[in-house]
């Protein structure tokens, strides 16, 4: 027999298994039905997988769907095409390929992944953490222990915060398609349609949460929602923007005092030494963007050894928490603390908190100073934004008593949070 007889031959036997019905299918065929292919060893589950070909769900790789392949194969039976490597939902599943249910969950949290890094971006996490320092440091002005009111005044803080930054990227996504074409609203991420509503959503939640607090709170939530619309909105681009966003901080402050003790006057100090941060590193922050003069920085490192140096100084508050009986009440002439019976704080807590600040802020303001570039200022910046908590901490620190010094310590925590969050998610 010649050579090409015996190819012959051999084609005719496969032709004829090849005709074995779907049911039975023999080994020499080489694909199996729901049987194990001796040759092989292999189910029809395994070679599915094997093929590449998801199930369930198409995928753009493939576009083959499973229980379709019988009639878009030009097969003459569904089962044979069941039986020819493509595999069913339950088969990709156990061969832990993409296809199928667990294809479908897959992509699902991916894309849920995406969005939710995508809203920490836009509200800038790491930078939430410089936010319950203020009402803290509020209540401490005031010799008050922090209660639920306070928490609730946290709680507004939070939500005004948040839609401050919301609403600044909002009302800067022109720019920022042009300068920052990353950012969540000019990379199509986040609608600017949504992000507006977040903003409104998250202001009437603070408004209601200061609200819940009691009315002085609400006295000074709502001038300061109104100062964070109109700074994101009308006054960031010009000269009053630093300063609008300085009272803002201050405001933030006073709100923790007025929600704990229902007066926010002692707390005037301690916020002007907070304002007066804020507006340094506003200042600088105006020079993220492009290159500018050292003058902002220099600005900024002046104010912060000017501010390390005034927060470790005792400040002339009212009656010591020892003056006051359990309800609140001041006991002693007119209220008046006793001379000499002023309280007084930590100085070696005060004094470490103002050095850490210093070490937070001051490097970085001076590299930007020397070279005042984009990536440089933007590094300033985030030190400036970050220096604001050990700055709160060393506020409450030199408030004195055992609570403002643990509240003092739980605040200054929050620093290498913000500092390992700020790795993962932009903090500017």
């Amino acid at each position: 027999m010649s050579g090409g007889d015996a190819v012959r031959g051999v084609q005719r036997r496969a032709d004829a298994s090849a005709t074995v019905p779907d049911g039975e299918m023999s080994a020499e065929a080489g694909a199996s039905g729901r049987c194990v292919a001796p040759e092989t060893g292999m189910s029809d589950r395994r070679v599915g997988s094997e093929a590449g070909v998801s199930d369930g769900w198409a995928t753009p790789e493939t576009g083959v769907l499973e229980g379709k392949a019988g009639s878009e194969a030009d097969t003459s039976d569904g089962k044979v095409a069941s039986g020819s490597g493509t595999s069913d939902g339950w088969a990709a599943a156990e061969a832990g390929t993409p296809g199928g249910p667990v294809g479908a969950v897959t992509g699902a949290s991916e894309r849920s992944r995406a969005r939710v890094r995508a809203w920490a971006e836009l509200l800038r996490l790491p930078a939430l953490f410089t936010v319950p320092g203020d009402a803290l440091a509020g209540a401490a002005a005031l010799t008050r222990r922090p209660d639920h009111r306070t928490l609730l005044a946290i709680g507004s803080s939070c939500c005004l915060y948040e839609a401050g930054m919301v609403l600044n990227d909002w009302a800067d996504r022109a720019e920022d398609a042009a300068d920052r074409p990353h950012r969540p609203l000019p990379s199509g991420r986040v609608s600017p349609a949504a992000a507006f509503t977040a903003a409104c959503a998250l202001t009437a939640a603070g408004l209601a949460l200061a609200a819940r607090a009691g009315r002085p709170a609400l006295t000074i939530a709502a001038p300061l929602a109104a100062t964070v619309w109109s700074y994101d909105l009308a006054l960031k681009h010009t000269p009053a923007g630093p300063f609008a966003m300085a009272v803002a901080r201050g405001l933030d402050l006073l709100l923790g005092a007025a929600a704990t003790g229902g007066r926010a006057r002692p707390a005037l100090p301690s916020a002007a030494l907070l304002a007066t941060h804020t507006l340094a590193v506003t200042a600088l922050s105006r020079q993220e963007t492009r290159e500018g003069t050292p003058t902002a920085a220099l600005a900024a490192l002046a104010t912060t050894g000017a501010l390390t140096w005034l927060v470790q100084r005792r400040p002339a508050l009212g009656p010591s928490p020892d003056r006051r009986s359990p309800d609140g009440q001041v006991h002693g002439r007119r209220g008046r603390p006793e001379p000499g019976s002023a309280h007084r704080s930590p100085a070696p807590l005060t004094a470490a908190l103002a050095a850490t600040y210093a070490g937070t802020t001051a490097r970085s303001y001076l590299h930007a100073s020397l070279n005042p570039s984009p990536p440089l200022t933007q590094q300033a910046v985030g030190a400036g934004i970050r220096g604001t908590i050990p700055l709160q901490a060393a506020l409450l620190a030199r408030s004195g008593g055992t609570a403002a010094t643990a509240t003092a310590l739980l605040t200054a925590a929050l620093a290498p949070v913000a500092r390992r969050l700020a790795r993962r998610v932009s903090i500017t």
